[in-house]
Parts: structure tokens; C-alpha cells; sequence
């Protein structure tokens, strides 16, 4: 979202923009004539630059004013998803440009989409009851096609019987159509039969529930259809069987049609006489040519009436989505005593004054309104909402600082500090040059292919990796030169910047992790010297070095952190966190890590080799003691005195004054008001500027002390563990060193080492997947983790509080990003 405001806000004549402050808000009231409502609203949505406040909290969505308008927008949008589904169905894809104009009159467009879905409809009904008659006349078709089959081999078998039987002359004894026919003329039943399709997963079922309802007394044939035949009832394609049923008498014939009822079996009329099969045959087919022509012409007509939906549906959409949008904010409104008017209140940035009176102006003439509106600022004691102007490459960096929290009104951003720091600390876990390409072009494609990709629906996962494509490719920026830092290429070391410093002893030497090197050249100009890699003293070496860069790190963005609280104090005018906050917390963490960070840059330049853990740990254990061999400079144990006293001094430094002194100010304050005066406007506002955390009418010290308890010892300890937790720069980088390191030996080098192609071919296969799915996703997002896990506690605890809230404004250039 902060990436549209970008957008909004960039036109015309606005001051540049600066994200360490939010931009300063007002709040606005504006009094609207009833019949220029409509149209300044629309025009102050197209603008995006005021965010209105209910003032009809108290009231259902019912009561509103417009609630009718609003159900008659949630109808419109109903028929509007109906369209949808209705196109997805028949697999046409919605035209996002349309080259006819669309309706911009929402009554003329609720009269045109009540027409489009009353004919739809009626299509859609015709076509269902003509696609029902063809299944049934299908399965109609089927039935007469495999129920004659079982009447023909019937009479095959009678005549052949009746032949036999006449072969033995028994002529009195002649039997006739078996099936349909008892021996004794006297006793003679005429055997009634049901014909029709059952579901050949029901058919089993079906048989036995037959044979135990009719007690045996009916004969059932059935024979599979080789083909699925689509459902009558449900439309679908179902695999069917044809079955005939034999039975004898009305009760039994009772029975059996509650039985097909039951398992969905469809009945269909059959004669056994052959002549009428056949008619009946030539008829169902004929019938059959003509409902497919019938159903075509209507699919065609269908078809060309989505097509002409889509052709303008997104238009629509927009324009439904807009109105509803303007309804819901008029809603929002009060009505004025009179009737006549809409009053409006809302937040607004102070540079869009003229803008937002420009629209104003602009609705009253466009709506013929004899009144214009009235735009007046209100003071208010209201924190106001939190407005940072950014753009597209800024607003991914924002999102991760609002993710924890949205600053204050006008608080310290760390945004800005942020852009920079990030992707330096995620580099400095990821230290790989050949990483870092990959990475790079991995953002390239997102960024070059941006327009394309923001106008379309991405999954979950790819959308959150296209919105931070900029962090990404800082990221992947600081990765190459971390990289070339470390000297490290997919682990390899090159000779980039020169030769090496260092050589062989003597023509003997053959190994390079032994002893045997001495430096024959000048020091390798910039990064780690390549013959580092793969000595014995290569982790050793790079342990240290690592270590105690990530204490540097550490301590300089701390400071930073606190050095911020310091303007935070001063724009605020708190000169109580001035002196008894900042100073105290600069002397505790200076005294203790920042002499750590110097003794760190001493030693690298002097190359002592003295304990740092020695010298710290004793600095508090026996500050009295000789340092001996642990003396970096003179009179280091003076200093170490020194700062071990300012260390202790400035704990009751930060812990008692503050509580005392803000009771202080909170007795003069009131000093003899028996009855607390009404402040004017102007009163209000400043001691709302200048109000501390715990500056409430009702002054309670116990509370005051124990939170400035709380937020001293929270201090002290978090020192020390927050400079620890730097330390994670050090084990990440490290981490992801070893394994780039064994992918390449164990995997590469290995399979390259046999001589055999298809080996090496499955070595760079493994290798490559090992790379991309470990190092390029898995280190990837740990860093990233990580990075964050440091800015969010380590770095903004320290100055950010967070407790404020987001600037969202009523525009029209949000709508596309709400799903209805």
C-alpha cells in the first residue's frame, strides 16, 4: 500500500519527500452540501489523500443513511460474480482493456445488469432442461438398443427349444416364449417387465435388494454400457448399466418401482414387439439431431453473450467496487441539524491542504451546487496517523519496519537507516561474490519484468519475493561485495585484485598448509589473501576475524540506536531522556563494549597479542591487578578504572533522578488548583507535544519507578546480550562458508575426480541443486531471519516504540488490491 501512496502523492507540487519524519497530519473538517456529497467524495477517493473518521460509530449498518444504496451495490456485485463464475465455467478469460466505452451512469449499469443476468439465466434454464431431455433420450436410445438384444436371444432360445421339442414329436407339449409364458393354458400369467439404466456402482445392491424384496419371484438381466452416459438429473458422466426386470403381479411391481426410486435408477417405456422397437429407435434418433442442433445454437448464444460481459466486466467491476466505496464513506458522515449537509471528518497530510480545497472546488462546480464545501483544520489532542511518503523501491524496507511496528506520529524512522544496514548485515552472514550474482539476477528478473508481474495474481510465496525484488537486489549487492571481502567464489578463492602475499619458503615447500610460507610481496590490497584458503590456520584465522567484526558491527549500531533516542528527546523537547536516558545509556555501553571495540582496532594495528577475554574478564574480576603482557597502551589500567566507575555510576544514574524529577513537575504543575482548568487549544496541543509516557493526570510513582526499574535493568542486560547476539554474524557467515565450502570438495571436486562423465554429470546435477535449494533459499531466508531478528530488537529497542498507527487513506487506487 505504501508503494500506491507513493504513487498518489508524487504528482503535482508536494515538498521532497523525507522518510526520517512522518509527514505532519491535520485533522480536517469538511462540511459538504447533500448534493455535492456524491461527486467530492468520488473526487477526494481519486485524490487518496484524506482518511475519514466514523462519525456514526453508534449506528448498525442499517440505520445508516445510505445503507439502501449500499444493499443496491452489494446486489449489482452479486450479479457481477455471477458473470464471473459463469465465464470461468465456460473458460473465457476476462479482458482487463476493452475497447468499447463502458456505462459510467451506476443506475443505467444496474438496469443493463439485471437484463444481462435475467437472459443469462433464462439461457442457462433453457439449456438445462434441453440438455436433460437429450441425456434422457440417450439413455432412452440405449435402453431400447440393449433391452431388444435381451428379447431377441430370448426368442432364439424358445424357437430353438420349440424345434427340439418338435424334433421328439411332443407337439402337444410345445413351449412358447418361455419367459413370458406358462406351460398350463389354464393357468396362464401374463408376465409384466421395467427396462431403464442403474448406476453400475449401485448395481450389485440393487440385484440383491431386488431378490430379497421380491422374494425371489422376479428376473433380472442386466448388461454394461461401454461408454459413461451422462446423468438426466445430475449432468455428470456416469457409468451405467441397462437392466430389465421380470416380475408377476401389481404388488411386486409396487415394490420394484420403489426399489429404482430409491437406488436412482431411470425407467424408461419398452415394447416387446420388434417392429416398435425399431420405430421407436428411428424416432428417439431423429429427436436426438434435433435437440444437439437446438443445444449448439444455444451454447453459441451463450458464448456471445460472455463474451460481451467480459469484454467490459472489469470496467464494471471497478465502477461497482468505486460506488460502493463512496456509499460506504458517506456513511461515515453525519448528518448536519439541518439535513442539508454532510459533515466530514479525517486525517490528512498538511502539504495536501490545496489538493484536497482544489477537489472540493472542483466537485461543487461539476455537481451545479450553489454552496461549496467548507474546509477547516481542527485541533485535537488525537495522536494523529502515521504517513510515510515512499516510493517503489523504499516501501519494501518500510513494510519491514511497520512489520514490528507502525512508528509514532513524527517518531524516529529507522526506515531510513534500514535501507543500508539490512542487506549490509544479511551480506555479512551470505559473504559469497558467486551467491551474490545469482541472487542479483534472480532480482533483475523480478525488476525488469515488473509491470507485467504487478498486474497479475501471483501465488502467496512469489508475490512476497516480487514485492521485496529491491531488497533483494540490495541484498544481493552487498552479498558480492561481502564476497570479495571474504575473497570467497561458490567457496574458491581468486587472485582478483593481485598475487598473494605470501610463498613458499624454499623449492622443498610442496604443501601449503604447512608452516613453510613467508611473505615475499606487499599485502594483498583489498579482502582476505586467496592462500588463506585451505591452510590450517585458515578457520582460526577467520574465526577471529569474523568474531570481532561482528562486536564492531554490533557496537557502532547500537550506538546508532541510542543516538536516535537523543533526537527523538530533542524534537519531542524531553530533556528528562536527554540527561537521564541517552548520556547514562552512552557512558554504560561505551565504558564496557565500546572500550571492547577499541581494544579490538588497537590490537589489529599493533598486532599485540594480548587476551581480549583476559582483559575483559579481570577488568571487573581485579580491576587492581598488572596487566603484564595484556597491556595494550599506556596507561590502560587508569582508563579501565576509569570507565568501570562511569559504567557503575551511570545504572542509579538512569534509575532514580527520572521518577523524582516527574514528580516534581507533576506537583508544580498542579501546585494549588483545587479544580483543574480547561486548557485552551493551543495549551492542549503543546502538552500533548511535550507529555511524557507516564505524564497522566493521575501520577502514580510506585508505577512511574517500577517501569524505570524495569526499563534500567532491561538496559544493563541487554548489553550484554545484545552484543552476543551480533555474534550470530560471525556464526552465520561462517556456517555458510563451510557448507559452500563442502558442496564444492564433497560434491564437485569428488565426482570430478573419477574421470567419468556421467559421474561428473550427476556431480554438477547434486551440486547445483545442493546450491540453489540449501545456499540460494534455505541460507537465504535464515540470513534474512536473522537480519531481522537484529534490527527489530538489537538495533530499534533502543530508540522505537512503534505504538502508533498506519495512514490509510480512502482511494480509488486501493480498490483493485480488495477481493469482494
Amino acid at each position: 500500500m505504501a508503494e500506491r501512496h507513493g504513487g498518489v502523492v508524487g504528482s503535482g507540487c508536494c515538498p521532497p519527500m523525507d522518510l526520517f519524519r512522518s509527514e505532519p497530519m491535520q485533522l480536517v473538517q469538511i462540511i459538504i452540501p447533500i448534493e455535492s456529497a456524491h461527486v467530492t467524495v468520488s473526487y477526494l477517493g481519486e485524490l487518496g489523500l484524506v482518511q475519514f473518521k466514523d462519525l456514526n460509530a453508534e449506528k448498525s449498518p442499517f440505520q445508516r443513511t445510505y445503507a439502501a444504496q449500499i444493499k443496491k451495490c452489494g446486489e449489482m456485485a452479486r450479479k457481477l460474480h455471477f458473470f464471473k463464475d459463469q465465464m470461468l465455467k465456460a473458460g473465457l478469460t476476462l479482458s482487463f482493456k476493452s475497447t468499447t466505452r463502458a456505462d459510467n451512469n451506476i443506475d443505467d449499469l444496474e438496469v443493463k445488469l439485471g437484463e444481462l443476468e435475467a437472459e443469462l439465466v433464462e439461457i442457462n434454464a433453457n439449456g438445462e432442461k434441453l440438455q436433460r431431455s437429450y441425456s434422457e433420450l440417450a439413455e432412452y436410445k440405449l435402453v431400447l438398443h440393449k433391452a431388444g438384444e435381451f428379447f431377441s436371444s430370448a426368442l432364439h432360445s424358445a424357437t430353438a427349444q420349440q424345434r427340439e421339442m418338435e424334433s421328439r414329436q411332443t407337439a402337444e407339449e410345445i413351449i412358447e416364449a418361455p419367459l413370458l409364458q406358462e406351460k398350463d393354458p389354464s393357468k396362464q400369467v401374463k408376465l409384466g417387465f421395467l427396462a431403464g439404466l442403474v448406476p453400475r456402482e449401485k448395481s450389485m445392491a440393487f440385484e440383491r435388494i431386488l431378490f430379497r424384496a421380491t422374494r425371489g419371484n422376479a428376473f433380472l438381466k442386466q448388461v454394461a454400457v461401454e461408454d459413461p452416459v451422462i446423468d438426466p438429473a445430475s449432468g455428470e458422466k456416469v457409468e451405467k448399466n441397462v437392466f430389465v426386470i421380470f416380475y408377476s403381479g401389481e404388488r411386486a411391481k409396487n415394490k420394484i418401482l420403489k426399489i429404482c426410486e430409491a437406488f436412482g435408477a431411470n425407467r424408461y417405456p419398452f415394447s416387446e414387439d420388434w417392429e416398435k422397437q425399431a420405430q421407436g429407435i428411428t424416432e428417439v434418433s431423429g429427436r436426438l439431431l434435433e435437440l444437439k442442433t437446438t443445444i449448439d445454437a444455444g451454447l453459441l448464444h451463450r458464448g456471445n453473450l460472455l463474451q460481451t460481459i467480459g469484454d467490459q466486466f472489469e470496467q464494471w467491476n471497478l465502477l461497482v467496487k468505486k460506488e460502493k466505496s463512496i456509499y460506504h464513506t458517506l456513511n461515515m458522515l453525519s448528518l448536519d441539524v439541518t439535513k442539508k449537509c454532510l459533515v466530514a471528518e479525517g486525517w490528512s497530510p498538511v502539504f495536501a491542504t490545496k489538493q484536497i480545497q482544489e477537489a472540493l472546488n472542483r466537485a461543487a462546480f461539476d455537481s451545479n451546487s450553489q454552496v461549496g464545501a467548507i474546509f477547516q483544520v481542527l485541533h485535537t489532542k488525537e495522536a494523529p496517523a502515521t504517513y510515510f511518503r515512499t516510493n517503489k523501491f523504499t516501501s519494501a524496507f518500510q513494510e519491514i519496519v511497520d512489520a514490528y511496528g507502525v512508528a509514532k506520529y513524527q517518531e524516529a524512522n529507522p526506515g531510513v537507516y534500514t535501507i543500508v544496514t539490512f542487506p549490509f548485515l544479511f551480506a555479512v552472514m551470505f559473504g559469497d561474490w558467486g551467491h551474490g550474482i545469482c541472487l542479483l539476477l534472480a532480482s533483475l528478473v523480478f525488476i525488469f519484468r515488473e509491470k507485467k508481474l504487478s498486474s497479475q495474481k501471483l501465488g502467496d510465496i512469489t508475490e512476497m519475493t516480487f514485492g521485496g525484488r529491491y531488497v533483494i537486489l540490495m541484498m544481493a549487492l552487498f552479498s558480492i561485495y561481502t564476497g570479495l571481502v571474504y575473497n570467497e567464489f561458490f567457496s574458491v578463492p581468486f587472485e582478483l585484485f593481485g598475487r598473494s602475499a605470501y610463498a613458499c619458503r624454499d623449492l622443498s615447500c610442496r604443501d601449503a598448509t604447512t608452516a613453510g610460507l613467508i611473505k615475499v610481496r606487499e599485502t594483498y590490497p583489498f579482502g582476505v589473501d586467496p592462500v588463506w584458503h585451505g591452510t590450517r590456520s585458515e578457520l582460526p584465522f577467520l574465526n577471529s576475524l569474523k568474531m570481532k567484526m561482528s562486536i564492531l558491527l554490533g557496537v557502532a549500531q547500537m550506538n546508532l540506536g541510542i543516538i536516535l533516542s537523543y533526537f527523538n528527546a530533542k524534537f519531542f523537547r524531553n530533556s528528562l531522556n536527554i540527561w537521564f536516558q541517552f548520556i547514562p545509556q552512552m557512558i554504560f555501553l561505551n565504558s564496557l563494549f565500546g572500550y571492547l571495540s577499541l581494544l579490538i582496532i588497537v590490537k589489529w594495528c599493533t598486532g599485540s597479542k594480548a587476551d581480549l577475554y583476559h582483559v575483559m574478564i579481570y577488568m571487573f574480576l581485579s580491576p587492581t591487578d598488572e596487566l603484564g603482557e595484556n597491556q595494550l597502551f599506556p596507561a590502560q589500567k587508569t582508563t579501565q578504572l576509569v570507565l568501570l566507575l562511569l559504567a557503575l555510576v551511570s545504572v542509579p544514574w538512569m534509575l532514580f533522578p527520572k521518577p523524582f524529577l516527574l514528580k516534581k513537575q507533576h506537583e508544580q504543575r498542579h501546585q494549588g488548583e483545587s479544580y483543574i482548568l480547561l486548557q485552551s487549544t493551543d495549551d492542549s496541543l503543546q502538552a500533548e507535544a511535550n507529555h511524557d509516557t507516564h505524564g497522566h493526570e493521575e501520577f502514580e510513582f510506585t508505577e512511574v519507578f517500577v517501569h524505570q526499574l524495569i526499563h534500567t535493568i532491561e538496559f544493563v542486560l541487554g548489553a550484554v546480550s545484545n552484543t552476543a547476539s551480533y555474534l550470530r554474524l560471525w556464526a552465520l557467515s561462517l556456517a555458510h562458508s563451510e557448507l559452500s565450502s563442502v558442496f564444492y570438495e564433497k560434491v564437485l571436486m569428488l565426482a570430478w575426480g573419477f574421470n567419468n562423465v556421467i559421474i561428473l554429470a550427476v556431480g554438477i546435477i547434486v551440486f547445483i541443486f545442493a546450491t540453489v535449494g540449501v545456499l540460494l533459499v534455505m541460507e537465504t531466508l535464515s540470513a534474512f531471519l536473522h537480519a531481522l531478528r537484529l534490527h527489530w530488537v538489537e538495533f530499534q529497542n533502543k530508540f522505537y516504540e512503534g505504538d502508533g498507527y498506519k495512514f490509510c487513506p480512502f482511494s480509488f487506487a486501493l480498490l483493485n488490491d480488495v477481493d469482494e
